[in-house]
């Protein structure tokens, strides 16, 4: 399952590099696998994942609930995390990606929650998703 996960992590990291308006708010480059060290502004981190089964008597497929983070960082302000949480709900809710290797049947927003860090005090956005692939 982890190959499903890999690919649609890429598939979306591609979606939401080449997005114009998302990419006009936090600048290029600011989405990223892990949390980048000392960065500032706004940044787009892959959240937890949890993958489960999902074949059918023909077709080996996995479902995903997946997170993105959208991090405020000390210029940035909470407002702007939650404007990009909506460029990346509006990016990727119903979107026609191809992850590489398989063929994503379906990808839904389920969720977003605005909270702070309790150490730094900065604001995040966790913008969940639910996704389904299956492996041709």
């Amino acid at each position: 399952m982890s190959d499903a996960i890999l690919a649609l992590r890429a598939a979306i990291q591609a979606r939401l590099e080449g997005d114009p308006a998302l990419t006009a708010l936090m600048g290029p480059g600011r989405v990223h696998d892990e949390a980048p060290r000392a960065a500032g502004g706004l940044y787009v981190v892959h959240g937890e994942v949890e993958a489960r089964d999902w074949s059918t008597g023909s077709d080996r497929g996995c479902e995903q609930e997946l997170a993105l983070v959208v991090w405020a960082a000390e210029s940035a302000s909470s407002r702007q995390a939650l404007e990009a949480a909506g460029l990346i709900v509006a990016a990727l809710d119903e979107a026609h990606l191809t992850p590489a290797g398989h063929r994503l049947v379906n990808l839904r927003w389920l969720s977003s929650r605005l909270a702070r860090e309790p150490r730094t005090g900065l604001g995040h956005v966790t913008v969940r998703f639910r996704a389904v692939t299956e492996t041709p």
